[in-house]
């Protein structure tokens, strides 16, 4: 029994969890910057490029910023001028042309000119459209790149929750064995012996569970790489591996300020309603047009006629005036509602920022406590198990302890990392979350602290888990 306890003990890595990881380390960033950790993970950016190069939706909302720019020469051309043709007669005997003075053919060209200045306000306007659409292709990309980093991350946490489930069911499947052992010779109990039963089958369980997702996961990393679901994904990159570094809000709010789709879309629409009103104060002046044609007569002298004709806008009161007004308030809600976004993502900036915070000293407490605690309380029940103190059973449950911590912490590094996406996402709703089936005590057996994320993702309108932070200008926190 000794012997299995001592070979129970060498299949978990020890060394590593309960001590602060390398990839943690982060140099201090200058004060009131933002310095956003870019994953190193060669895959994970492959992935990122394939999804930039592939994605249908990029792709579309590209073509349609293609769309709006062949609308600009259009909305600054001139309206296209008529052709008009017709015949003056004398008399009904017969067609008089070249008999008659005043019978003739005509061939009229009419061209209509707007008001001066009114084709450069609309290309302007057409123009702020192009940039709209870039705001909303900026918006596609932003939310493309941070699905692969949610579907990459979440993946990593599946399989790394599968291989402490593989490192459990080893020390369940050697503890099987032990105590039907001893059950046969009289020196176990059946308890013990239907406890290591029930274990194996919770942990089949889990893993059923655990490669589900891992195959939803799959599937939309492909989608989005536009491939079938089918394609393998093999990772080498744990979770722990990459940095995780909240920076001050006021930083990554100067960030959005420039950054934004959604702001940069608002302001945009400002500029554009600023213009229309120009267009419509433009538009009670009135447009002209003028014309030229010739009249052949026959073997008489051709005549010849030339005109300039202008609009009257007797009904100003009714079209252009309400339509000066109409154009005022539309500024008006394009001013509140670039007001709002701006409170809006300002508030998600700084609830995800508490938001990192949190889940940053979370880490540090799972490294610096219950990862150290939960080892500790496994080794000292292997100790007591050595000298004949506790039951064998004891000793699983303390190694229970010890994976359920583990998970936690798994489950806490990815939603923390979910937190930093969204922020650099600069998502308005709520943060999506990262997780996966934790490996907790509750579900096999007693003795460590529950798992699962410490920071619970939420998609209701008052944001959910969220990125990024720290207190004043200055120094990210790092870990």
């Amino acid at each position: 029994m000794r012997h299995f306890a001592r070979l129970a003990l060498s299949l978990i890595p020890v060394v590593g969890w309960a001590q602060p990881q390398a990839s943690f380390s982060t140099p201090s960033p200058l004060p009131g910057s933002v310095q956003v950790a870019q994953p190193g993970d060669p895959l994970l950016n492959s992935l990122i490029q394939e999804v930039l190069d592939r994605n249908p939706d990029l792709v579309k909302a590209r073509s349609l910023v293609d769309a709006e720019k062949e609308r600009i020469p259009q909305s600054k051309a001139l309206p296209d001028p008529s052709l008009s043709l017709g015949l003056q007669n004398d008399g009904f005997k017969g067609i008089q042309v070249g008999k008659m003075e005043t019978s003739y053919y005509q061939v009229m060209l009419t061209q209509p000119l707007p008001w001066p200045g009114k084709r450069n306000l609309r290309g302007e306007i057409t123009s702020l459209g192009v940039d709209v659409s870039r705001t909303a292709a900026d918006r596609t990309r932003l939310s493309l790149i941070a699905d692969v980093k949610r579907a990459y991350f979440g993946l990593l946490l599946v399989r790394g929750q599968v291989e402490l489930l593989d490192q459990q069911a080893l020390f369940w499947q050697k503890a099987s064995d032990i105590t039907k052992l001893r059950y046969e010779v009289g020196q176990g109990s059946q308890a013990d012996l239907l406890r290591a039963q029930l274990e194996q089958n919770r942990i089949r369980q889990s893993r059923i569970s655990l490669r589900s997702e891992e195959q939803v996961l799959l599937t939309t990393l492909n989608r989005l790489r536009g491939l079938t679901s089918e394609a393998p994904i093999p990772t080498t990159a744990k979770l722990q591996d990459f940095t995780l570094q909240a920076n001050a809000a006021s930083a990554w709010i100067d960030r959005a300020e420039k950054e934004s789709p959604e702001l940069q879309a608002a302001r945009l629409g400002i500029r554009q309603a600023e213009r229309s009103l120009d267009l419509a104060k433009r538009d009670r002046y009135p447009d002209f047009a003028v014309s030229a044609g010739i009249m052949p007569r026959g073997a008489l002298e051709p005549m010849w006629t030339v005109g300039f004709s202008i609009s009257l806008p007797v009904w100003s009161k009714q079209k252009q005036q309400r339509a000066v007004s109409e154009q005022e308030f539309r500024r008006r809600a394009q001013g509140s509602d670039a007001e709002s976004v701006r409170i809006l993502l300002a508030q998600r900036i700084h609830e995800r920022a508490a938001q990192l915070d949190a889940a940053l000293d979370t880490l540090r407490l799972y490294r610096e406590g219950l990862l150290v605690q939960s080892e500790s309380s496994f080794q000292a029940n292997l100790a007591q198990y050595e000298t004949g103190r506790t039951p064998f059973i004891s000793v699983l449950e303390a190694l229970n302890g010890w994976i359920s911590d583990r998970s936690g912490f798994l489950q806490t590094l990815a939603q923390a990392q979910a937190v930093q996406i969204a922020q650099e996402e600069f998502n308005l709703s709520g943060t999506p979350g990262i997780s996966a089936q934790g490996l907790n005590s509750g579900a096999m057996g007693a003795g460590g602290s529950p798992s699962g994320s410490a920071m619970p993702s939420s998609s209701s309108k008052s944001g959910a888990a969220s990125a990024s932070g720290g207190e004043g200008s200055s120094a990210a926190k790092s870990m």
